[in-house]
C-alpha cells in the first residue's frame, strides 16, 4: 500500500492549529506532516510523500500565493487553501493560481475533513477507475471532438497536445464533456467536483471554469468550447460536431 496516500501536508506558521490538525486528522485515519516555513513546504509538496497540501495565505516571508504557483510549476498535486474568512480576492486569486479549494479562517475541522475526503475521492487512481466502470460500462475515456479524456491516467489531449490541468479543473472537465451538449448547473458541478453544494456568492466553480477556458483556448472553428447559462450553469459543445447543438460524448474502450 501507498504510504503517502493518507498523508496530507500542512503548511501554516500557526503551529497550535497544526497540532490540532494533526490530533483531529489523526482520528479520521489521516497522517499528517506540519511545515511552518514556507520553502521547506514547497520542498516538502514537490516530495511525492503527500495525497494533498493544507495551505495558509498567510505566511511570513513568502506568501501562500507565491508557495503555491512553486508547486504548480511542475506538481498537480491537490492544493486547499486556508483563507482569512470574508476575503473573496484571496479567494479567487487562489484559485485562480491553481488552487483546488479553498477554507475560511476560523473552521470546523469536520468541515475540513469533509473537503479533504472529497478532494481524495475524487483523484484517487482507484476510484477514478472504479467510478469510470461504473458509469460507462467499463470505459476510462471520452472524447467530444478533438477533446481527448482518459481517466484512468488523468490525461487530457487537445488536437493531440497535452494539457496541463489540476485535479479539480480535469473533474469539471470531464463533468462536462459526459454531459456535452447538455447543460450542467453550477450546484451540480460544485457538489460533483468538489463534494460539497453551492453556497451564496461562491464563486469557486467559475474560476475553474475561467481557468479551463484558458487552458483549453477556442476549438478549430474559433468558438468557445465551454458555454456559460447564465445563472443555471455550463455546457461543453462544439458545434461542428452536431447539428441543432446535442453531441453526445463518444465513449471508447481503455
Amino acid at each position: 500500500m501507498d504510504s503517502s496516500a493518507n498523508r496530507i501536508l500542512v503548511i501554516d506558521d500557526d503551529t497550535e492549529l497544526c497540532e490540532l490538525l494533526k490530533d483531529y486528522l489523526k482520528l479520521e485515519g489521516f497522517e499528517v506532516e506540519a511545515v511552518y516555513n514556507a520553502g521547506i513546504g514547497v520542498q516538502r509538496a514537490l516530495s511525492g510523500e503527500h495525497v494533498l497540501v493544507v495551505l495558509d495565505v498567510m505566511l511570513p516571508g513568502i506568501s501562500g500565493f507565491e508557495v503555491l504557483r512553486r508547486i504548480r510549476e511542475s506538481s498537480s498535486i491537490p492544493v486547499l487553501m486556508l483563507t482569512a474568512r470574508g476575503d473573496d480576492v484571496d479567494r479567487i486569486v487562489g484559485l485562480e493560481m491553481g488552487a483546488d479549494d479553498y477554507l475560511p479562517k476560523p473552521f470546523n475541522p469536520r468541515e475540513l475533513v469533509a473537503r479533504v475526503r472529497a478532494i481524495k475521492r475524487r483523484t484517487a487512481p482507484g476510484a477514478v477507475k472504479a467510478e469510470a466502470g461504473h458509469a460507462n460500462g467499463g470505459t476510462d475515456r471520452v472524447t467530444v471532438g478533438d477533446m481527448d479524456l482518459d481517466r484512468a491516467s488523468r490525461r487530457v489531449l487537445s488536437s493531440g497536445q497535452d494539457i496541463e490541468l489540476t485535479a479539480v479543473e480535469f473533474n469539471v472537465l470531464e463533468e462536462l464533456l459526459i454531459n456535452a451538449g447538455q447543460l450542467v448547473s453550477r450546484d451540480e458541478l460544485c457538489r460533483k467536483v468538489l463534494g460539497h453544494g453551492l453556497s451564496p456568492y461562491d464563486r469557486s466553480i467559475d474560476v475553474h471554469i475561467s481557468n479551463l477556458r484558458k487552458k483549453l483556448g477556442r476549438d478549430a472553428e474559433g468558438m468557445e468550447r465551454i458555454k456559460t447559462v447564465r445563472g443555471m450553469g455550463y455546457l461543453y459543445t462544439r458545434t461542428q460536431d452536431f447539428p441543432g447543438g446535442k453531441s453526445p460524448a463518444k465513449k471508447e474502450k481503455a
